[in-house]
Protein backbone atom coordinates (compact mmCIF):
# COMPACT_ATOMS: atom_id res chain seq x y z
CA UNK A 1 0.00 0.00 0.00
CA UNK A 2 1.60 3.26 -0.75
CA UNK A 3 2.27 6.16 1.63
CA UNK A 4 -0.19 9.05 1.48
CA UNK A 5 1.82 11.90 0.10
CA UNK A 6 2.80 14.26 2.82
CA UNK A 7 1.66 17.85 3.15
CA UNK A 8 3.86 20.56 1.71
CA UNK A 9 4.91 24.14 4.22
CA UNK A 10 4.63 26.78 2.04
CA UNK A 11 7.87 29.82 2.70
CA UNK A 12 5.19 32.29 3.25
CA UNK A 13 3.22 30.40 6.11
CA UNK A 14 6.67 30.19 7.86
CA UNK A 15 7.26 34.46 8.05
CA UNK A 16 3.67 34.86 9.04
CA UNK A 17 4.16 32.56 12.19
CA UNK A 18 7.57 34.28 12.96
CA UNK A 19 6.40 37.80 12.37
CA UNK A 20 3.17 36.96 14.36
CA UNK A 21 5.61 35.65 17.03
CA UNK A 22 8.10 38.89 17.00
CA UNK A 23 4.30 40.74 17.07
CA UNK A 24 3.31 39.08 20.11
CA UNK A 25 6.65 39.28 21.58
CA UNK A 26 6.46 43.35 21.38
CA UNK A 27 3.06 43.21 22.21
CA UNK A 28 3.61 41.51 25.26
CA UNK A 29 6.35 43.89 25.89
CA UNK A 30 4.40 46.96 25.45
CA UNK A 31 1.62 45.91 27.82
CA UNK A 32 4.38 45.27 30.77
CA UNK A 33 5.88 49.30 29.89
CA UNK A 34 2.29 49.96 30.03
CA UNK A 35 1.69 48.33 33.08
CA UNK A 36 5.13 49.79 34.77
CA UNK A 37 3.65 53.52 33.27
CA UNK A 38 0.73 53.32 34.88
CA UNK A 39 2.22 52.20 38.56
CA UNK A 40 4.46 54.83 37.93
CA UNK A 41 2.05 57.40 36.94
CA UNK A 42 -0.79 56.13 39.65
CA UNK A 43 2.66 56.60 42.28
CA UNK A 44 2.65 59.96 40.69
CA UNK A 45 -0.96 60.91 40.88
CA UNK A 46 -0.87 59.97 44.66
CA UNK A 47 2.03 61.70 45.76
CA UNK A 48 0.77 65.13 44.31
CA UNK A 49 -2.50 64.22 45.73
CA UNK A 50 -0.75 63.69 49.12
CA UNK A 51 0.99 67.28 48.25
CA UNK A 52 -2.26 69.09 47.06
CA UNK A 53 -3.37 67.96 50.44
CA UNK A 54 -0.73 69.29 52.22
CA UNK A 55 -0.77 72.51 50.07
CA UNK A 56 -4.91 73.23 50.28
CA UNK A 57 -4.25 72.57 54.19
CA UNK A 58 -1.61 75.57 54.43
CA UNK A 59 -3.70 77.35 52.20
CA UNK A 60 -6.37 77.04 54.67
CA UNK A 61 -4.36 78.04 57.92
CA UNK A 62 -3.23 80.58 56.05
CA UNK A 63 -6.69 81.95 55.19
CA UNK A 64 -7.84 81.17 58.40
CA UNK A 65 -5.56 82.97 59.80
CA UNK A 66 -5.78 86.24 57.56
CA UNK A 67 -9.83 85.97 58.32
CA UNK A 68 -8.91 86.18 61.78
CA UNK A 69 -6.02 88.79 61.73
CA UNK A 70 -8.74 90.75 59.37
CA UNK A 71 -11.69 90.58 61.76
CA UNK A 72 -9.10 91.13 65.04
CA UNK A 73 -7.87 94.32 63.09
CA UNK A 74 -11.56 95.38 62.52
CA UNK A 75 -11.95 94.96 66.47
CA UNK A 76 -9.38 96.86 67.06
CA UNK A 77 -10.35 99.73 64.42
CA UNK A 78 -13.37 100.27 66.46
CA UNK A 79 -11.95 100.16 69.51
CA UNK A 80 -9.78 102.83 68.62
CA UNK A 81 -10.33 106.01 70.62
CA UNK A 82 -8.73 108.40 67.86
CA UNK A 83 -10.62 108.35 64.61
CA UNK A 84 -9.34 106.63 61.41
CA UNK A 85 -10.33 107.49 57.88
CA UNK A 86 -9.04 106.33 54.39
CA UNK A 87 -9.12 108.13 51.35
CA UNK A 88 -8.26 107.13 48.12
CA UNK A 89 -6.60 108.77 45.48
CA UNK A 90 -9.69 110.85 44.43
CA UNK A 91 -10.20 112.20 48.04
CA UNK A 92 -13.38 109.83 48.22
CA UNK A 93 -13.83 108.32 52.13
CA UNK A 94 -13.41 104.60 51.61
CA UNK A 95 -13.59 103.35 55.69
CA UNK A 96 -13.79 105.75 58.80
CA UNK A 97 -14.16 103.95 62.54
CA UNK A 98 -17.11 105.09 65.23
CA UNK A 99 -14.47 107.02 66.72
CA UNK A 100 -13.81 109.37 63.51
CA UNK A 101 -17.55 108.84 63.22
CA UNK A 102 -18.56 110.32 66.57
CA UNK A 103 -15.51 113.26 66.00
CA UNK A 104 -17.26 114.57 63.03
CA UNK A 105 -20.30 113.89 63.76
CA UNK A 106 -21.63 111.88 61.08
CA UNK A 107 -21.20 109.34 58.57
CA UNK A 108 -18.80 110.46 55.43
CA UNK A 109 -18.25 107.11 53.63
CA UNK A 110 -18.59 107.78 49.75
CA UNK A 111 -18.54 111.50 49.90
CA UNK A 112 -15.57 113.49 49.01
CA UNK A 113 -13.23 114.46 52.08
CA UNK A 114 -12.81 118.20 50.82
CA UNK A 115 -16.25 118.88 50.25
CA UNK A 116 -17.90 117.47 53.17
CA UNK A 117 -15.00 118.59 55.77
CA UNK A 118 -11.75 119.83 54.64
CA UNK A 119 -13.23 123.34 53.71
CA UNK A 120 -14.73 123.77 56.83
CA UNK A 121 -11.38 123.41 58.49
CA UNK A 122 -9.52 126.55 60.12
CA UNK A 123 -6.00 126.90 60.50
CA UNK A 124 -4.55 127.30 64.40
CA UNK A 125 -1.01 128.41 65.04
CA UNK A 126 -0.13 124.63 65.39
CA UNK A 127 0.20 122.71 62.21
CA UNK A 128 -1.58 119.90 62.73
CA UNK A 129 -4.64 121.14 64.65
CA UNK A 130 -7.63 122.55 63.23
CA UNK A 131 -10.59 124.08 64.54
CA UNK A 132 -13.60 122.39 63.49
CA UNK A 133 -17.72 123.11 63.93
CA UNK A 134 -19.94 120.08 63.36
CA UNK A 135 -23.14 120.14 61.51
CA UNK A 136 -24.98 120.58 64.74
CA UNK A 137 -23.21 123.50 65.77
CA UNK A 138 -20.14 122.11 68.33
CA UNK A 139 -17.08 123.57 67.95
CA UNK A 140 -13.64 121.23 68.14
CA UNK A 141 -9.86 121.64 68.11
CA UNK A 142 -9.33 118.49 66.13
CA UNK A 143 -5.60 116.95 65.43
CA UNK A 144 -5.14 115.47 61.95
CA UNK A 145 -2.24 113.74 61.10
CA UNK A 146 -1.94 112.52 57.49
CA UNK A 147 -0.19 109.23 56.33
CA UNK A 148 0.69 108.57 52.61
CA UNK A 149 -0.05 104.89 50.95
CA UNK A 150 2.47 103.96 48.50
CA UNK A 151 -0.96 103.30 47.03
CA UNK A 152 -1.38 106.37 46.73
CA UNK A 153 -4.50 106.65 49.07
CA UNK A 154 -3.79 108.22 52.09
CA UNK A 155 -4.81 107.41 56.61
CA UNK A 156 -5.82 110.40 58.44
CA UNK A 157 -5.64 109.98 62.06
CA UNK A 158 -7.78 112.17 64.09
CA UNK A 159 -7.81 112.78 67.47
CA UNK A 160 -10.31 115.48 69.29
CA UNK A 161 -8.24 117.80 71.83
CA UNK A 162 -11.01 120.08 72.54
CA UNK A 163 -11.59 119.07 76.25
CA UNK A 164 -7.46 118.78 77.01
CA UNK A 165 -7.23 122.17 74.71
CA UNK A 166 -9.97 123.46 77.64
CA UNK A 167 -7.73 122.33 80.38
CA UNK A 168 -4.40 123.49 78.83
CA UNK A 169 -6.09 126.84 78.77
CA UNK A 170 -7.71 126.80 82.50
CA UNK A 171 -4.11 125.67 83.58
CA UNK A 172 -2.30 128.75 82.02
CA UNK A 173 -5.03 130.87 83.55
CA UNK A 174 -4.62 129.17 87.19
CA UNK A 175 -0.64 129.40 86.80
CA UNK A 176 -1.00 132.91 86.09
CA UNK A 177 -3.47 134.14 88.57
CA UNK A 178 -0.98 132.06 91.07
CA UNK A 179 1.86 134.19 89.34
CA UNK A 180 -0.26 136.91 90.59
CA UNK A 181 -0.89 135.90 94.30
CA UNK A 182 2.60 135.36 94.82
CA UNK A 183 3.80 138.69 93.06
CA UNK A 184 0.82 140.69 95.29
CA UNK A 185 3.08 142.58 97.72
CA UNK A 186 5.45 143.46 94.91
CA UNK A 187 2.86 144.88 92.73
CA UNK A 188 1.45 146.84 95.77
CA UNK A 189 4.91 148.43 96.35
CA UNK A 190 4.93 148.97 92.66
CA UNK A 191 1.82 150.58 92.63
CA UNK A 192 2.28 152.59 95.64
CA UNK A 193 5.72 153.97 95.21
CA UNK A 194 4.84 156.31 92.00
CA UNK A 195 1.09 156.79 93.42
CA UNK A 196 2.57 158.37 96.59
CA UNK A 197 5.04 160.61 94.71
CA UNK A 198 1.93 161.66 92.44
CA UNK A 199 0.06 162.59 95.12
CA UNK A 200 2.95 164.26 96.36
CA UNK A 201 3.76 166.19 93.22
CA UNK A 202 -0.06 167.24 93.16
CA UNK A 203 -0.41 168.37 96.73
CA UNK A 204 2.49 170.79 96.15
CA UNK A 205 0.14 172.06 92.92
CA UNK A 206 -2.45 173.29 95.50
CA UNK A 207 0.25 175.56 97.26
CA UNK A 208 -1.01 179.36 96.61
CA UNK A 209 2.38 180.64 96.88
CA UNK A 210 4.06 178.13 94.17
CA UNK A 211 5.24 180.08 90.84
CA UNK A 212 4.30 179.25 87.34
CA UNK A 213 7.56 177.49 86.23
CA UNK A 214 7.18 174.87 89.77
CA UNK A 215 3.98 174.38 89.48
CA UNK A 216 4.23 173.84 85.41
CA UNK A 217 7.12 171.67 87.10
CA UNK A 218 5.30 169.50 89.23
CA UNK A 219 2.34 169.12 86.64
CA UNK A 220 4.83 167.33 84.38
CA UNK A 221 6.41 164.73 87.33
CA UNK A 222 2.94 164.12 88.60
CA UNK A 223 1.79 163.15 85.00
CA UNK A 224 4.40 161.46 84.33
CA UNK A 225 4.04 158.80 87.64
CA UNK A 226 0.28 158.67 86.76
CA UNK A 227 1.30 157.31 83.19
CA UNK A 228 4.01 154.96 84.53
CA UNK A 229 0.83 153.62 86.77
CA UNK A 230 -0.87 153.36 83.54
CA UNK A 231 1.63 151.37 81.99
CA UNK A 232 1.78 149.17 84.94
CA UNK A 233 -1.69 148.32 85.23
CA UNK A 234 -2.22 147.83 81.19
CA UNK A 235 1.56 145.41 81.25
CA UNK A 236 -0.41 143.32 84.47
CA UNK A 237 -3.67 143.30 82.39
CA UNK A 238 -1.99 142.03 79.63
CA UNK A 239 -0.36 139.26 81.14
CA UNK A 240 -3.35 137.94 83.31
CA UNK A 241 -5.31 138.03 80.04
CA UNK A 242 -3.30 136.30 78.03
CA UNK A 243 -2.70 136.15 74.31
CA UNK A 244 -6.47 137.06 73.23
CA UNK A 245 -6.27 138.64 69.60
CA UNK A 246 -7.21 136.45 66.84
CA UNK A 247 -4.18 134.87 64.67
CA UNK A 248 -4.04 135.92 61.22
CA UNK A 249 -1.41 135.51 58.51
CA UNK A 250 1.31 137.86 59.47
CA UNK A 251 4.79 138.15 56.91
CA UNK A 252 7.83 138.40 59.82
CA UNK A 253 9.74 140.39 57.59
CA UNK A 254 7.80 143.26 57.36
CA UNK A 255 7.11 143.15 61.08
CA UNK A 256 10.57 142.98 61.84
CA UNK A 257 11.23 146.14 60.02
CA UNK A 258 7.92 148.12 61.75
CA UNK A 259 9.89 147.01 65.09
CA UNK A 260 12.99 148.25 64.06
CA UNK A 261 11.38 151.66 62.39
CA UNK A 262 10.00 152.27 65.84
CA UNK A 263 13.26 151.67 67.99
CA UNK A 264 16.40 152.88 66.28
CA UNK A 265 15.05 156.80 65.84
CA UNK A 266 15.56 156.63 70.11
CA UNK A 267 19.08 155.84 69.48
CA UNK A 268 19.68 159.79 70.30
CA UNK A 269 23.17 160.50 67.87
CA UNK A 270 22.64 157.78 66.46
CA UNK A 271 25.72 155.78 68.36
CA UNK A 272 24.68 152.64 67.67
CA UNK A 273 25.35 149.94 64.55
CA UNK A 274 22.22 148.63 63.72
CA UNK A 275 21.87 145.12 61.77
CA UNK A 276 18.84 143.85 60.04
CA UNK A 277 19.53 140.57 57.90
CA UNK A 278 16.52 139.14 56.37
CA UNK A 279 15.89 136.26 53.87
CA UNK A 280 14.39 137.36 49.68
CA UNK A 281 11.62 135.34 50.14
CA UNK A 282 8.04 136.09 51.94
CA UNK A 283 7.95 134.60 55.35
CA UNK A 284 4.46 133.77 56.60
CA UNK A 285 3.11 132.78 60.37
CA UNK A 286 0.16 132.61 62.26
CA UNK A 287 -0.01 135.63 64.79
CA UNK A 288 -1.21 138.73 65.28
CA UNK A 289 0.74 141.65 64.08
CA UNK A 290 0.41 144.08 66.44
CA UNK A 291 0.88 142.16 69.57
CA UNK A 292 4.02 140.63 68.24
CA UNK A 293 5.53 144.03 67.04
CA UNK A 294 4.65 144.87 70.60
CA UNK A 295 6.84 141.59 71.55
CA UNK A 296 10.08 143.13 69.52
CA UNK A 297 9.68 146.45 70.10
CA UNK A 298 10.34 145.74 74.00
CA UNK A 299 13.28 142.90 73.25
CA UNK A 300 14.88 146.35 71.08
CA UNK A 301 14.07 148.48 73.19
CA UNK A 302 15.59 146.07 76.52
CA UNK A 303 19.20 146.43 73.67
CA UNK A 304 19.23 149.82 73.21
CA UNK A 305 19.14 150.23 76.88
CA UNK A 306 21.94 147.75 77.90
CA UNK A 307 23.86 149.16 75.41
CA UNK A 308 26.40 152.19 74.62
CA UNK A 309 28.26 154.52 71.82
CA UNK A 310 30.16 151.55 69.35
CA UNK A 311 28.08 148.98 70.52
CA UNK A 312 25.97 146.52 68.20
CA UNK A 313 22.12 145.57 68.31
CA UNK A 314 21.28 142.82 65.40
CA UNK A 315 18.07 141.35 64.21
CA UNK A 316 18.21 138.41 61.91
CA UNK A 317 15.70 136.38 60.77
CA UNK A 318 16.65 132.43 59.27
CA UNK A 319 14.59 128.89 58.63
CA UNK A 320 15.14 126.45 61.28
CA UNK A 321 13.49 122.96 60.38
CA UNK A 322 9.58 123.31 60.30
CA UNK A 323 9.87 127.20 62.24
CA UNK A 324 11.53 130.62 61.52
CA UNK A 325 14.39 131.49 64.12
CA UNK A 326 14.58 135.46 64.65
CA UNK A 327 17.53 136.45 66.69
CA UNK A 328 17.64 139.85 68.79
CA UNK A 329 21.18 140.25 69.87
CA UNK A 330 23.42 142.83 71.54
CA UNK A 331 27.27 143.60 72.57
CA UNK A 332 25.86 145.42 75.73
CA UNK A 333 26.81 144.74 78.93
CA UNK A 334 25.13 141.32 79.55
CA UNK A 335 23.68 139.72 82.73
CA UNK A 336 24.79 137.43 85.48
CA UNK A 337 22.95 133.71 85.44
CA UNK A 338 21.26 134.70 88.44
CA UNK A 339 19.63 137.23 86.78
CA UNK A 340 19.49 135.42 83.36
CA UNK A 341 17.39 132.53 84.88
CA UNK A 342 14.69 135.26 86.19
CA UNK A 343 14.64 137.42 83.38
CA UNK A 344 11.09 135.94 82.09
CA UNK A 345 9.55 136.31 85.81
CA UNK A 346 6.28 137.98 86.20
CA UNK A 347 7.41 141.43 88.13
CA UNK A 348 10.91 140.63 88.20
CA UNK A 349 12.99 143.58 87.16
CA UNK A 350 16.86 144.80 87.49
CA UNK A 351 15.07 148.26 86.18
CA UNK A 352 14.09 151.37 88.71
CA UNK A 353 11.76 152.35 86.18
CA UNK A 354 10.53 148.76 84.92
CA UNK A 355 7.47 146.41 85.55
CA UNK A 356 8.89 143.29 85.42
CA UNK A 357 6.41 141.91 83.08
CA UNK A 358 7.53 143.10 79.73
CA UNK A 359 9.38 140.26 79.43
CA UNK A 360 6.79 137.88 80.91
CA UNK A 361 4.43 139.05 78.62
CA UNK A 362 6.69 138.48 75.29
CA UNK A 363 7.20 134.85 76.63
CA UNK A 364 3.19 134.28 76.77
CA UNK A 365 3.20 135.60 73.84
CA UNK A 366 5.48 133.63 71.70
CA UNK A 367 3.62 130.25 73.72
CA UNK A 368 0.51 131.17 72.71
CA UNK A 369 1.97 131.85 68.54
CA UNK A 370 3.13 127.88 69.88
CA UNK A 371 6.73 129.28 69.62
CA UNK A 372 9.24 128.80 72.04
CA UNK A 373 12.05 132.16 73.32
CA UNK A 374 15.40 131.29 75.27
CA UNK A 375 18.38 134.00 76.36
CA UNK A 376 21.62 133.23 75.92
CA UNK A 377 23.80 136.37 78.06
CA UNK A 378 27.20 136.53 80.23
CA UNK A 379 28.30 139.47 82.06
CA UNK A 380 30.22 141.91 79.19
CA UNK A 381 29.24 139.73 76.62
CA UNK A 382 26.14 141.09 75.74
CA UNK A 383 22.26 139.00 75.14
CA UNK A 384 21.14 136.84 72.71
CA UNK A 385 17.44 136.29 72.56
CA UNK A 386 16.12 133.48 70.10
CA UNK A 387 13.14 133.23 68.92
CA UNK A 388 11.00 129.88 67.36
CA UNK A 389 7.63 130.38 65.45
CA UNK A 390 6.28 127.66 63.30
CA UNK A 391 6.41 128.63 59.73
CA UNK A 392 2.93 128.75 57.66
CA UNK A 393 3.34 128.00 53.82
Amino acid sequence: MAAPPSESVKPEDKIDRAELEQAFSLFTEASRQLVESYHELEQKVSSLTDELAVANGALRQQFEEKVALSGRLEALLAALPGGVVELDTDEQVITMNPAAEKILGRQLIGEDWRDAIQSGLVSTAVDSDWLFTTDSGQEKRLSIVTSQLTSGERILLIHDLSESWRLRRQLEQHKRLAAMGEMAAGLAHQLRTPLATALLYTASLAKPQLGEVERVKFGQKSLARLRHLEILIQNMLQFVRGQQALLEPVELRGVMEEALQIVQPQDTGNVRTWLLTLPDTEVWIEANRKELTSALVNLLENALQATGAGDQIALSLEREGDSWQMVISDSGCGMPENVRERLFEPFFTTRKEGTGLGLAIVRNLITAYGGDIDVHSMPGEGAKFTILLPAKE
